[in-house]
């Protein structure tokens, strides 16, 4: 299954990569609990679905977070650049499941909904230079 947010925040790939880290997470979602940080790449988390490990990873356009021992492959990507809207912040998120319950797609678009607002407030109060003036 398949879900998509767009944030309109116009940002860049470096930018994506350098402030939106593990340490930080409480600010960009309201739906997980950071409960240790393992190392820069990884961090035990708690949320509605239980206790994971995410797993933090840069890719082209921006970054990856997987939850480790998600039943359902739990994975989500946060990039720019690219269409349909390369000026704009992405954030797609994917289950290895072709079908689930009403409710647990309900959770799934609660916490995208939660994440992008999240994500276009921190980036857009972010002392990093060059955000939404690019």
């Amino acid at each position: 299954m398949e879900f998509f947010r767009t944030v309109d925040i116009h940002t860049t790939e470096q930018i994506i990569q350098e402030v939106i880290i593990l340490e930080k997470l409480e600010t960009m979602t309201n739906e997980l609990v950071l409960l240790d940080q393992i190392d820069a790449k990884s961090a035990a988390i708690g949320g509605i679905w239980g206790e994971f490990t995410l797993e933090r990873s840069t890719i082209n356009g921006g970054l990856r977070f997987a939850l480790k021992e998600c039943p359902n492959a739990l994975v989500w990507t946060i990039t720019t650049g690219y269409p349909p809207s390369i000026n704009s912040l992405m954030i797609h998120l994917t289950l290895n499941r072709i079908e689930k319950s009403e409710d647990f797609i309900q959770e799934v678009e609660e916490f995208l909904d939660d994440h992008s607002k999240c994500i276009h407030s921190y980036l857009s109060e972010s002392p990093v230079p060059n955000v939404n003036k690019l």
